[in-house]
């Protein structure tokens, strides 16, 4: 079921294979990767289980930047996102939030456009050579 503001691809590896492929294509791209959360660890710490979910914070404060200077809540999206997980049928997808979707949300308005394009089109990149 789509969710509203998120592009959700189905990779052709395995979860940590996409990872590392992520990784690569962000590092190619000279972003910096902030943070990286293993939730499928962070539940069997404590006893449970869960399909692989990862989460890679990454981003580049020359795109970022001028963002949050049109509107300071964009802030609390971002850095970029994007999350790998296993789905219940095997598949692993990688989805990240739509920059045209956090524009509006934050009331960007056209000002933004540039910044978002760039980010879109940066997002759309990574994935599609991570995932193919």
């Amino acid at each position: 079921m789509p969710v509203e503001g998120l592009v959700t691809l189905k990779s052709r590896h395995e979860p940590t294979e996409t990872i590392a492929r992520l990784k690569a294509e962000i590092a190619a791209r000279s972003m910096t990767i902030f943070a990286e959360i293993d939730h499928a660890a962070g539940a069997e710490a404590v006893g449970l289980t869960l399909h692989p979910l990862y989460l890679i914070i990454f981003g580049a404060a020359k795109g970022g930047t001028p963002l949050m200077q049109a509107a300071a809540t964009v802030g609390i999206d971002l850095p970029l996102k994007l999350l790998v997980w296993r789905d219940a049928s095997g598949e692993t997808q990688v989805a990240y939030n739509d920059p045209t979707w956090l524009a509006q949300r934050h009331g960007l308005g056209d000002a933004a456009g540039g910044p978002v394009a760039a980010m879109a089109g940066a997002l759309s990149a990574i994935v599609a050579a991570a995932t193919a």
